[in-house]
């Protein structure tokens, strides 16, 4: 006679089960008993606030429950609320010198502040006042800038200050520029930066490239209109002699900067080149 196997056993004895008092207990096991032998549950009631009172005494019982099943309970109703506390914004901003200026002897500072979410607002000063009246050599020049920028891309988002930007710029500026021949000055002579100076507006786009965790290099051009009263002079007998008066009108561009970034504040060191990675 041929040996049954495991499934063979298995089929007789379900068959065997099937068939006993009609099948009456298979089918009770078959609604009742088996679906519970599919599944697994597990349910954990607790009162939030019985949890609290030193009189409950299921309090007691809180550490055993939660060392067995691995459960954390938080006795503060805010964090179980998942209460999340604001937080401080950092302080982020730069101080900034435009090498171009540097280069034709234009000594110049700039500082700029991240107000968050990508902005910015800064402002730049510059000052020369060099002078050679043997060989009638005048370079003059002062003035400022207000601005504000928004940064945009993968790396403004990951380091303030950073990356591409978009922004409007106004300048007001006096200048003195003459080298032995016709000179042009703006601004009434011998007055002020309030009096009658020439004046700037524009839009401009730049690019703030991260060489280390607080220096950048920005590159900038911007593209708007200048205009304000400027007069021509020569020198003669000793004299600057003056020779028309005109009313400069120029759109186009108005700005140039390859700046040396220095950065300040918490987040600058951020995830660029140089920073945290």
């Amino acid at each position: 006679m041929p040996e049954h196997t495991h499934c063979d056993d298995t089929a007789m004895y379900k068959h065997e089960l099937e068939t006993l008092r009609d099948g009456e207990p298979y089918r009770y096991m078959y609604e009742y008993l088996f679906p519970e032998l599919r599944v697994a549950e597990t349910h954990i009631v607790v009162n939030i606030n019985r949890l609290h009172s030193p009189a409950s005494p299921c309090s007691k019982n809180i550490k055993c429950i939660s060392d067995t099943l691995g459960i954390s309970f938080s006795q503060n109703k805010a964090a179980a609320a998942n209460t999340t506390m604001p937080s401080h914004r950092a302080f982020n901003m730069s101080l900034k010198n435009n090498m171009l200026y540097d280069a034709v002897l234009v000594p110049n500072i700039g500082v700029e502040f991240h107000i968050g979410k990508g902005w910015s607002v800064g402002g730049n000063w510059m000052y020369a006042w060099w002078k050679n009246g043997n060989r009638h050599h005048y370079w003059r020049i002062y003035g400022g800038e207000l601005g504000i920028r928004k940064y945009f891309g993968r790396q403004a988002s990951e380091k303030p200050l950073t990356g591409h930007h978009l922004g409007l710029y106004g300048q007001v500026l006096t200048y003195d520029f003459e080298f032995g021949g016709t000179g042009y000055m703006a601004g009434v002579p011998g007055g002020t930066l309030f009096d009658k100076a020439n004046y700037a507006a524009g839009i401009e786009y730049g690019y703030s490239l991260p060489i280390s965790r607080k220096l950048n290099i920005d590159f900038s051009l911007g593209v708007g209109y200048m205009g304000g009263l400027y007069y021509e002079y020569r020198p003669i007998d000793g004299c600057d002699v003056w020779q028309s008066t005109r009313q400069g009108r120029w759109f186009g561009p108005t700005k140039a900067e390859i700046s040396l970034i220095w950065l300040i504040g918490s987040g600058t060191t951020g995830k660029g080149k140089g920073g945290t990675r």
